[in-house]
């Protein structure tokens, strides 16, 4: 799924193709271009040069990321299906490992390990790596998709206006029946916001969604259950002083983001086209489909 995804886009796609696979077969890599009027389409093109699996699908109006997802539903073709975003990097491996729990039937759906590129050594960068960290704990115990998941084609359409497409799909996954595992060992690189603003406005979002999928679903998801984090928090706390106090800062930005989210869900504000972070976009350079071929 993409909006304006020139910076990132070039390098995801070269990932994807260049994968590492034993036991899975990738046979198609759709791209959703959501409105885009950047130079994102123009290097999918390339890429659909180059790699015959590679198809573009443009949407001309910006409808949100449910509306992308949806249309990623209709088009794809095969039963086991991976969906991510396009700011993310994928290392060698990661699709064969996100992919290869699902050759058991009674698995359903699977979430990868994301870990965040931004430098711990700063306050922003902390706050990526710790609220990551905790993610990845709470996984180890309780399902939590995120970044990339792997699923079983088994439903048409997630909500037009979800705005957590991930853990939209996790109750129709496990109302079939199916079972949900994390793959620790299936990690997908991503960028934490780099400002208090967009970590807000992400967590407001995120929590603001959430609290919609648990009113007309009657699903909650596992971090929503405050406790359960504080617990995690303290128990894996770092004492030194400086990464103490930013423990509680981070702690203080999650509580005001999530009660401007539940500020949100009470006005009944509509997430579903957000404003974009922009600092968790640059990931680094790209390769173009013209430097690969050269």
């Amino acid at each position: 799924m993409a909006h304006n995804e020139g910076a990132n886009i070039g390098s995801l796609l070269e990932a994807v193709v260049s994968q590492r696979t034993k036991a899975v077969t990738i046979t198609e890599i759709i791209v959703v271009a959501s409105a885009c009027t950047d130079e994102t389409e123009s290097i999918v093109q390339n890429w659909e040069k180059i790699d015959n699996r590679v198809r573009l699908m443009s949407q001309s109006l910006r409808q949100g990321k449910a509306a992308a997802v949806n249309q990623f539903l209709d088009e794809a073709r095969e039963e086991i299906l991976v969906l991510c975003s396009a700011d993310l990097r994928l290392p060698p491996a990661t699709i064969e490992k996100v992919v290869a729990p699902l050759a058991d039937s009674d698995v359903g759906m699977t979430t990868g390990h994301p870990l965040p590129v931004n430098d711990p050594r700063n306050f922003m960068g902390f706050a990526a790596h710790l609220l990551w960290n905790l993610h990845h704990q709470i996984n180890l115990k309780n399902f939590k998709a995120g970044e990339l998941i792997a699923f079983r084609k088994i439903f048409e359409r997630i909500p037009h206006n979800a705005v957590v497409d991930e853990a939209n799909i996790e109750p129709m996954i496990r109302a079939a029946g199916y079972a949900l595992r994390y793959v620790p060992t299936a990690i997908v690189e991503n960028k934490g916001p780099e400002t208090v603003a967009d970590f807000v406005r992400q967590r407001r979002r995120i929590y603001a969604g959430h609290l919609a999928l648990r009113e007309t679903v009657g699903y909650t998801v596992s971090t929503m259950f405050g406790l359960r984090i504080f617990a995690l928090a303290v128990r894996n706390l770092d004492w030194r002083p400086r990464e103490f106090f930013w423990t509680w800062a981070v702690a203080a930005l999650e509580i005001y983001g999530r009660f401007l989210g539940w500020c949100d869900h009470k006005k009944r504000r509509d997430h579903s086209i957000w404003e974009i972070a922009e600092t968790t976009k640059d990931l680094g350079p790209e390769l173009s489909a013209e430097q690969l071929v050269s």
